[in-house]
């Protein structure tokens, strides 16, 4: 018999109890069904909407995925966002969380690909922290708030950013 790490699947806890969550909710749906059959339809309804506005952006992030996995080599991602990768880590990871559209739920996936082959969790914590700061959105928000406020706020996150990734690597390390 094989062994398995703590996230492998052959014969592991996790590949037991893979399909225990949607087997009870299934069994839960079926015993609300019984009961009270329209709110049940307009539940699953409501499920299966939500369902479907998560293809869009985890089909994305799959392929983001892909093309990372068949493009860049472990060595890479280290190199630029390893311990030692140092201020261009930052640098890189504050522009992608910046520029990163869609649910941040959909960028998990990608994160802890990236962080397995590598990746330091400071620049993983800059990027999480920045999908705060949207450039499109800064219009709005001069309108509602005026400029000199979101300037100071869009300036605090980013160094609040870097203070929080500095800190994820200081605790990382003690680790």
């Amino acid at each position: 018999m094989t062994e398995q790490g703590p996230t492998g699947s052959k014969g592991g806890k996790r590949a037991k109890g893979t399909w225990l969550f949607p087997a009870t909710v299934l069994v839960l749906y079926g015993m609300l069904y019984l009961v009270a059959p329209g709110k049940t339809a307009l539940a699953l309804e409501s499920c299966a909407k939500v369902g479907l506005s998560l293809v869009v952006p985890l089909a994305f992030v799959i392929v983001v995925m892909f093309l990372l996995n068949l493009l860049i080599r472990p060595s890479h991602v280290s190199g630029l966002l390893g311990q030692r990768a140092g201020a261009k880590a930052i640098v890189l990871s504050l522009v992608a969380g910046i520029i990163s559209a869609g649910p941040i739920y959909a960028w998990y996936p990608l994160l802890k690909d990236l962080k397995e082959q590598g990746a330091a969790d400071g620049p993983i914590a800059v990027f999480l922290y920045n999908r705060a700061v949207k450039p499109f959105l800064l219009p709005v928000m001069i309108g509602y708030f005026g400029w000199q406020y979101v300037l100071v706020l869009t300036f605090l996150m980013i160094l609040g950013s870097i203070l929080l990734g500095y800190g994820m690597q200081v605790l990382a390390r003690n680790h």
